[in-house]
């Protein structure tokens, strides 16, 4: 059994009163009965009054201690005669978010581990600050290191909270601080598996693995990674570096690595999976990944160290079972979305997964159609061009069809284009043939939205086979948080520690964003962390100065949050300070 607060408007005016609510278990799963109306309570009632002083205390998550048996439970008021008229305010700055990311910062751990792990010598500030500092930044609003030092930090609460005045934080001892935190980078990674066991019960024993990229602002002629290859933002012309990730099928980051900007993804498979078992030790793990993680040496490699993998393949392969894919017997999984399982045709000890998407395959129909329809309009105008004697560079035509086909790339396979040359001086013609495949052009329309997964693993429910593939799906939403939430992408530093640093600090944010997510969604808010943040921002603390007859009072106070916040901060357990702080070296005499 368990209290549970309750709210009735009645007469415009919102009443509380609290139930006795117990959970039952019924045929339709777990359901929640009152037992009993109980009223008000006044001890539960009250608000919870919190000073500043108790900050470091909620950030850690340490109970608040009972009051003794002749402690007083409340300070009595104390009062003061104020001159109204000169009453204002100062110091205006953003509270809400830092302190939420400073609470996603300790219920990671990351607080201690920092402490306990970077050495502290002889600086002003300790490198476990201003690591803190460096991942809150990109947690909150993502910036340069030099932006840091020069407006964000000090129109943050963050002076007050951390006790590190806004003149101690220079962009040279935050690019200092990225050095310190880089070689931590693997005992992060394992601390932080093991913080998601104690929090969310998560275990490892699937581990989703993509790649992506990102690119640098420069030539990054210090970073021996910084090579040009495939781009996935876009940026061809710019150097750029791959990165590995690895997550738990919750979508919470568990590693990554730094590849060169050249490799080509099937190359890295059998080297992260390494990589994983050397840190990390062997486990019974089942190895998740897209078709363009895989070939048959990864599969083989991934089979003799003897564990498992689901992976999508090469669509190729739908040919194989084209028997299947015209048959009725399909499950559906989800509306609009059908799976069958198959077994291997070669006869192996693995099992394939057919699936078909009619929503999927009705874009992927439209866009074929749209890039076929393009490409043979214009190779067509380009064949009457040369019929009419307006064209008669051989060279210069094929390179126009060359150009037409790498821009057109998913039609491509389906026509074959030969250019000839007839007769010599005026009498000179090109001719060009154009033949178009409708075969297969059929067979790709049917196979529109249809895919196959494949996999060694021991389950054979092909819904459960299924759902666990889509979750790869978490670790793209992992870098597109990474790219746009948080401002991994362009890399503006030039040499490559700094560069691997920089890359650590986002993942470090990305991980209190993601556990962030999880705490929204426990506590039924969505999983929406860059709204909560936004609206948490705009929670400010200030000092209010009163004149009195003797001195001047300066009140360190955070402002009171609308009603609709205060709702989801309760819903979330999140404690404010609501008592004000009296700055006493700001007395000055009034004459």
């Amino acid at each position: 059994m368990y209290l549970r607060r309750t709210t009735k408007k009645k007469g415009g005016t919102d009443y509380d009163y609290w139930l006795l609510v117990e959970s039952v278990r019924t045929a339709r799963g777990p359901r929640q009965r009152v037992v009993a109306t109980i009223g008000k309570l006044p001890g539960l009632d009250r608000e919870e009054r919190v000073g500043w002083e108790e900050i470091s205390r909620i950030l850690s998550g340490t109970p608040r201690p009972a009051p003794g048996l002749f402690e007083q439970p409340e300070e009595p008021p104390s009062w003061a005669t104020v001159n109204i008229q000169g009453v204002s305010v100062e110091r205006l700055r953003s509270f809400g978010d830092v302190y939420l990311g400073l609470l996603v910062w300790n219920k990671l751990g990351l607080a201690d581990f920092c402490r306990e792990h970077i050495p502290s010598h002889r600086e002003e500030v300790p490198w476990s600050i201003m690591a803190a500092i460096l991942v809150l930044a990109r947690f909150c609003a993502p910036s340069s290191e030099f932006q840091i030092a020069e407006f964000w930090y000090g129109k943050t609460a963050l002076d007050d909270i951390l006790g590190v005045s806004a003149d101690k934080i220079n962009d040279d001892r935050l690019y200092r601080a990225l050095d310190a935190l880089l070689p931590y980078k693997d005992a992060l990674c394992l601390h932080l598996q093991k913080r998601y066991g104690e929090l969310f019960g998560s275990t490892f024993d699937f581990l989703f693995y993509d790649i992506t990229s990102t690119y640098f602002e420069g030539t990054a002629k210090g970073n021996a990674q910084a090579k040009r290859g495939y781009s996935r933002d876009g940026r061809p012309d710019c150097p750029q570096l791959c990165i590995g990730l690895v997550t738990s099928r919750e979508g919470l980051p568990l590693a990554f690595e730094i590849f060169d900007g050249n490799r080509v993804d099937v190359t890295t498979t059998k080297e992260m999976v390494q990589i994983m078992e050397a840190k990390y030790g062997k486990a019974n793990r089942v190895w998740v990944m897209d078709r363009g993680m895989v070939s048959e040496d990864n599969l083989e490699f991934i089979r003799r160290i003897g564990a498992r993998y689901l992976v999508g393949t090469p669509k190729s392969m739908l040919k194989k079972f084209e028997q299947q894919l015209l048959e009725r017997s399909w499950e559906e999984v989800q509306p609009g979305v059908d799976i069958k399982l198959c077994r291997s045709p070669e006869g192996a000890d693995e099992v394939f997964v057919l699936c078909r998407s009619q929503g999927r395959k009705e874009k992927e129909n439209a866009i074929l159609s749209r890039f076929v329809t393009r490409l043979e309009t214009k190779l067509n105008n380009l064949a009457h061009q040369a019929e009419i004697g307006k064209t008669r560079d051989k060279q210069k035509v094929e390179r126009r069809i060359g150009r037409l086909l790498e821009q057109n790339s998913r039609a491509a396979s389906l026509f074959k284009v030969t250019v000839t040359e007839t007769g010599t001086g005026k009498d000179l013609r090109i001719s060009i043939d154009i033949n178009k495949n409708e075969d297969r052009y059929q067979w790709a329309l049917e196979t529109g939205g249809s895919y196959i997964l494949r996999t060694n693993w021991t389950e054979s429910n092909p819904k459960t086979l299924w759902k666990t593939y889509i979750q790869l799906t978490e670790v793209e939403d992992s870098f597109r948080t990474e790219k746009h939430d948080l401002g991994m992408r362009p890399i503006f530093h030039q040499k490559q520690d700094r560069t691997q640093a920089h890359i650590l600090v986002c993942f470090l944010a990305l991980t209190m964003w993601r556990t962030l997510q999880q705490w929204m969604k426990a506590s039924g808010l969505g999983t929406a962390p860059r709204k909560l943040i936004e609206e948490l921002r705009e929670l400010k603390s200030l000092d209010v100065l009163l004149p009195t007859r003797e001195k001047k009072l300066r009140l360190r106070v955070v402002a009171t949050p609308p009603k609709e916040l205060k709702v989801l901060l309760q819903r979330m357990k999140i404690l404010l300070p609501n008592k004000p702080k009296i700055i006493e070296n700001v007395v000055t005499k009034i004459a």
